[in-house]
């Protein structure tokens, strides 16, 4: 017990319990945090940051003012094992995330005979729509000009600009499944 008590009284940092200068892990706790992380399955490039995020939980323990862990090679054990944890965690939402993205990606990429077709069909839709319309049409999708934008170069106020967005939008649609192209 008074190994523990005396660890308390002195801060228990690494540091001495200065708790503004040196290093809060000393050479064997970071070893020992290493080898958590690596026996948590946390990659040898990730080990690095894993040693850092531990280092900066201790000292902002240490910067709010609460109590020295009694042994902080054991607290930075834990700290390390719950990062690992996270870490997993983390890799499994990738993995979901890049599987979903996967999903919604087309199967098959249409051929150069029907991207020629829907490019026909489009400029054909294009033909027809009204000028104020297609010009809209034009800066937004060919382009890629912000609504606010297309409005301030036409001097014509934003929800006009949407407007006939949605008026030309949906008339090239309805062009589009008329002629079946799509």
């Amino acid at each position: 017990m008074l190994r523990g008590r005396a660890r308390r009284d002195q801060g228990a940092y690494a540091d001495g319990g200065d708790r503004t200068v040196g290093d809060p892990l000393d050479a064997a706790q970071e070893r020992r945090v290493r080898a958590v992380l690596a026996l948590g399955g946390v990659p040898q490039s990730d080990l690095p940051d894993g040693v850092q995020q531990v280092r900066l939980r201790l000292l902002e323990r240490a910067a709010s003012g609460r109590e020295a862990p009694r042994d902080v090679s054991a607290w930075a054990a834990v700290v390390a094992s719950n990062l690992a944890m996270d870490w997993h965690r983390a890799k499994r939402r990738r993995e979901r995330l890049g599987e979903r993205l996967a999903a919604l990606r087309e199967p098959a990429h249409p051929s150069g005979e029907e991207t020629s077709l829907l490019s026909l069909a489009v400029a054909r839709g294009l033909d027809e729509l009204p000028a104020a319309q297609r010009q809209v049409v034009v800066l937004r999708f060919f382009a890629d000009l912000p609504v606010r934008d297309i409005a301030g170069e036409l001097g014509i106020p934003e929800g006009t600009v949407k407007s006939r967005l949605h008026t030309a939008v949906r008339a090239l649609r309805d062009r589009l499944h008329e002629d079946e192209v799509v």
